[in-house]
């Protein structure tokens, strides 16, 4: 059976009230004392219960995060690094995949608010902007990533994502190239920030887009595939292309090698994330780097402040990605 307080209380020969004081290190107790109760407590495996700790007013040291889909290999990344930091602060995550679902969205925020979390990481597009106001109602706080929503007031930790699609537009112009096409993250509004980078690049040339060259997809191997054949069959292919995720970007290498097309001498391939599977793509995936370490560090960072004082001036910090230039854009 689950040990209790009691059970702990009853051993160590003190009161409940002075186990809650030892868990919640508050009250004057003897340096002797909390070190026997911390002692039967890890002999008995006791846990305090979060849910209960919350309800005393004390923190539970927890941070939610709420991500688009955690297989994609830029939240994967990024949770490892959000996790490190929150632990080297002291704090545990509870993070939740929406899968682009409202009703997991909805789901996923009531279960953080009774989970009583001290903050909560956002990185998905708020669909219903309701339940994200309950959230600023209970006085949570919130950093946006890699999201600038204006809707509700909350720290936000994000790249500039025009600059990174104006980046990748000049890049592929410098190489040659004013044939292209654009593959956005469906249902992530920073693509369309990184489109408008891009289109900024390309004006420069006098060169525009039109909705023919613009695909969008979502980050998953078989969606990016179908895209990917789209682009590819159309009997007038672009001869550069910009995907706005680098798993995108590594289907559509792998499909266009099934029919033969050679990257990068016959068609030039840029990215966005700068994740570890850029460095595993054959040929290695040129790409725009999202700053990840210093986006989590941040993060981190300012929910902290944030929960230990209460009022906080909101933040709103932004980050400058760069070009990670491998193999797989060609002169044209």
């Amino acid at each position: 059976m689950k040990p209790t307080i009691y059970d702990v209380a009853k051993a160590a020969e003190v009161s409940i009230a002075t186990v809650s004081k030892v868990i919640n290190n508050t009250g004057r107790i003897s340096e002797k004392t909390i070190k026997k109760v911390r002692t039967i407590m890890e002999t008995m495996d006791y846990q305090p219960s979060g849910v209960a700790t919350a309800l005393a007013g004390k923190q539970t040291f927890t941070i939610g995060v709420l991500v688009p889909e955690i297989s994609n290999p830029f939240f994967s990344e990024i949770a490892k690094l959000l996790e490190d930091n929150a632990r080297e602060a002291g704090y545990a995550l509870i993070i939740c995949s929406t899968y682009y679902q409202v009703d997991r969205e909805h789901m996923y925020l009531d279960l953080l608010l009774k989970k009583q979390v001290d903050a909560i990481i956002i990185a998905t597009d708020p669909i219903d902007i309701e339940p994200f106001k309950k959230i600023n109602k209970r006085q949570v706080p919130v950093v946006l990533f890699t999201i600038d929503e204006l809707l509700f007031s909350t720290h936000v930790v994000t790249t500039d994502d025009i600059k990174g699609g104006y980046i990748a537009g000049s890049y592929l112009l410098q190489k040659g190239h004013r044939n292209f096409a654009v593959v956005l993250e469906e249902g992530r509004k920073n693509s369309l920030t990184r489109l408008k980078g891009f289109k900024e690049a390309i004006s420069e040339k006098n060169l525009i887009l039109t909705d023919q060259q613009i695909y969008s997809s979502k980050s998953s191997m078989k969606e990016a595939r179908n895209i990917a054949k789209s682009i590819l069959t159309n009997p007038d292919k672009p001869t550069a292309i910009f995907c706005c995720t680098d798993l995108i970007a590594l289907v559509l290498i792998q499909e266009a090698k099934k029919q033969g097309i050679l990257v990068p001498e016959e068609l030039s391939v840029i990215g966005y994330d700068n994740t570890v599977i850029a460095e595993l793509s054959d040929p290695e995936l040129t790409t725009v780097a999202q700053p990840i370490n210093a986006l989590a560090k941040h993060t981190i960072e300012l929910l902290i402040n944030s929960i230990s004082s209460p009022g906080t001036e909101l933040q709103r910090i932004v980050l400058l990605p760069e070009l990670k230039e491998r193999e797989s854009v060609n002169l044209n």
